[in-house]
């Protein structure tokens, strides 16, 4: 139930003080919002009594209008709230948004202008944002060149950050200082998609940890009709400013007042796991726009996709001749190439597997015509999405795994070239209806058609918001990849599942990810929203598959079962090859078990790049998932399972690294114990280097 309560409220007339505070609701977070000497609206933050953000400017510069200085504080509104609302799906069953509220609008004159700033201080951190009513006397269109938030700290913290990039956010983590932050940029190498920035500039979201310690998430909330964020960083002042996203001509963004930006969010706390925990990303976006969500279904799927990864020569073209054209060229005329996986019998086999392993979809790649040379950037059309390759029988596939129980996830891979897939997608869309796919995987791989774009431009936010909107029309679910970073609209449409967004599991083949890579992504990238890592992998040595591949993942089998909790997602993967879970079938029995959708989630033990701990309560029964990893170095999870209810007897089902395990040198070392627990249990347990575990609890009757 709702609970709202308005306790004050007080708009003030013209030529009040300049000065505001406001405290969050436990009063442990204090915001001071002023004017200074030029004009310009400020705000600082404290914690707990000390200073975490120092006084910092905020406005945006448009070649219309300047909104950074000049104005004197026409009126301030403040308000309190407390209410709850149910997600979709989640983390957690109910959330809690519990927030005050201080808007202060702001005036200036010769020219006339007019902006409100909207503060939210929650007891985990603050969000604020920028709205800009109709101008009276100056234009409504505003060509948008800087904005000039500021985040201003007080020394030289730790910083966890990936390089500013326009085009992709598929970096390994550095740990550094702001001291140190050239250095640690220094030292990666281009992206093959890359538009790095250059200079001290770092992508959000990102972590500070001050040495007290507390720690900050860097973010942004409801991006929409706006170009993506970046950080550009003043080392020698500890500082940081936004830096958006430009179009090739150099255009931040294009506005049509009114309008308002997106949420400025900074998430706070001197314990690691309320960082993990806080859900004011989510709070600060609009409620769900899907009227009827009964077709929004959180599933486990298994996928034609890791065997064109591992060297076994596969490959998502159907045929060798480059110079095919998609819609002109006819492919039942050339010759397969014989290394296509997307044809039928081996769909079917996915199917089969999926149907005998409780397994709810399968997606496959490379079933559409354009794989032969689909050249990002150098063509009008890379592919189709409603033409099979002449190996993949639609009606057949469609019949048969409806037959099985087993949903087919489709594939739209774009080469980037977002102009033609808007294009097509009605008619892609339909084509998935008729053929009974009511989940996408979208892939925004290269460089961004129009070609004045880029991944995190304001052109491209619309882009993929606009194909969730549609989805939706059709009642399409969407996993995104390579699309702009998420801030929470998975709230206000819940059908756009999970995204990837990052460096992903797929990169285990491209040279791996070392364990202490997904000991960042849930206080970073993940803070967004759900991502598709792609979990799952037993065979963690390339060289299985192909001995010219060297390439060998950062984790051990037991912690593989473990990202399903800590990497939590609606959208799961088995990301393996079906007999490799033919090999390991008591492992796999947790990956068939573990749900993907929670009532209550309890975040046990966390600290940054080095480990983490959670439970998490099925939101269709009683049992409990509990899953642990570490970095590089072995430790001992200390679990305290005093979230079971008091009295009752549970039966935890443990799946660990076994004596000896070590993610390089013995990774499918594992065992499986059960063992009785209650809600008094501290249970120490091993996790090997780069390790984990992963344990069912389930209640005795």
């Amino acid at each position: 139930m709702r609970k709202l309560i308005f306790m004050m409220m007080l708009v003030s007339a013209l030529g009040v003080s300049a000065v505001s505070r406001i405290t969050s609701p436990s009063g442990e977070l204090l915001l001071n919002v002023d004017i200074d000497a030029d004009g310009s609206l400020c705000y600082s933050l404290d914690y707990k009594g000390s200073s975490l953000v120092k006084e910092s400017r905020l406005g945006l510069v448009s070649d219309e209008a300047d909104f950074t200085h000049g104005f004197k504080i026409a009126g301030t509104d403040t308000l309190s709230v407390d209410r709850t609302w149910k997600p979709i799906w989640g983390e957690y069953e109910t959330v809690r948004d519990n927030f005050r509220e201080l808007a202060v609008i702001l005036k200036a004159e010769k020219p006339d202008r007019e902006m409100t700033v909207r503060f939210r201080l929650f007891d985990d951190g603050l969000g604020f944002r920028y709205e800009f009513p109709a101008q009276r006397g100056s234009s409504n269109y505003l060509t948008v060149r800087d904005e000039k938030t500021e985040f201003n700290f007080t020394g030289d913290h730790t910083l966890f950050c990936i390089p500013g990039d326009y085009d992709t956010d598929e970096y390994l983590w550095s740990e550094t200082s702001f001291s140190g932050l050239p250095d640690a940029l220094g030292r990666y190498r281009r992206h093959s998609e890359a538009q790095r920035t250059g200079g001290n500039t770092i992508q959000t979201p990102m972590l500070i940890k001050t040495g007290a310690p507390v720690y900050v998430n860097i973010h942004e909330a409801a991006l929409k009709g706006y170009p993506a964020m970046l950080l550009d960083v003043d080392t020698d002042r500890h500082a940081m400013k936004t830096h958006l996203v430009p179009d090739k001509l150099g255009v931040r963004a294009y506005l049509h007042l009114p309008f308002e930006s997106p949420w400025r969010t900074l998430i706070v706390s001197d314990d690691a796991r309320d960082i993990l925990a806080s859900q004011l990303v989510l709070n600060l976006n609009e409620p769900c726009k899907i009227e009827d969500t009964s077709w929004i279904k959180p599933m486990k799927f298994i996928g034609v996709w890791w065997e064109m990864f591992t060297g076994k020569k596969k490959t998502w073209a159907y045929s060798d001749e480059y110079l095919a054209k998609p819609g002109v060229t006819d492919y039942a005329s050339l010759k397969s190439n014989g290394r296509h996986p997307a044809n039928t019998a081996n769909v079917m086999r996915y199917i089969d597997f999926a149907a005998r392993n409780g397994i709810d979809g399968v997606l496959v790649e490379g079933w559409n015509e354009g794989w032969e040379d689909w050249a990002s950037y150098r063509k009008n059309r890379q592919f189709l999405f409603d033409k099979p390759y002449p190996d993949f029988d639609v009606d057949s596939l469609r019949d048969y795994a409806a037959a099985k129980g087993v949903k087919l996830i489709m594939h739209h891979e774009t080469a980037a070239n977002a102009a033609d897939y808007e294009l097509q997608l009605d008619r892609a869309f339909k084509f998935m209806k008729d053929n009974n796919y009511d989940a996408v995987k979208t892939g925004y791989v290269g460089a961004i058609i129009p070609r004045s774009e880029h991944h995190g431009s304001q052109w491209m936010v619309d882009h993929v918001r606009h194909v969730i909107e549609r989805a939706a029309d059709y009642e399409i679910m969407v996993d995104s990849h390579e699309a702009p970073r998420p801030t929470g609209l998975c709230r206000t449409y819940p059908n756009w599942l999970a995204q990837e967004s990052a460096r992903g599991g797929e990169f285990e083949s491209m040279g791996g990810n070392p364990p202490s890579h997904t000991c960042i992504l849930p206080f970073t990238r993940l803070k967004g929203g759900p991502m598709d890592y792609t979990p799952g992998l037993f065979e963690t040595r390339l060289s299985c598959y192909d001995e010219g591949k060297n390439d060998q993942a950062g984790t051990t089998l037991a912690r593989q079962l473990a990202l399903y909790l800590t990497m939590p997602s609606p959208l799961q993967m088995a990301c393996d090859l079906p007999e490799n879970y033919e090999r390991f079938p008591d492992a796999f029995q947790f990956i068939k078990d573990v749900p993907v959708d929670w009532a209550d989630s309890r975040y046990i033990e966390a600290e940054p790049n080095r480990y983490i701990t959670v439970a998490r309560r099925d939101k269709e029964s009683d049992d409990w998932y509990v899953g642990a990893i570490t970095d590089e170095s072995p430790r001992t999870a200390v679990i305290d399972m005093s979230f079971l209810p008091k009295g009752k007897k549970y039966e935890a089902t443990i799946y660990e690294d076994a004596p000896g395990a070590h993610w390089k040198d013995n990774p499918q070392a594992y065992r499986i114990r059960k063992v009785k627990v209650d809600n008094k249990t501290r249970l120490k347990q091993p996790l090997a280097a780069g390790g984990g575990a992963a344990i069912r609890i389930k209640k005795l009757h």
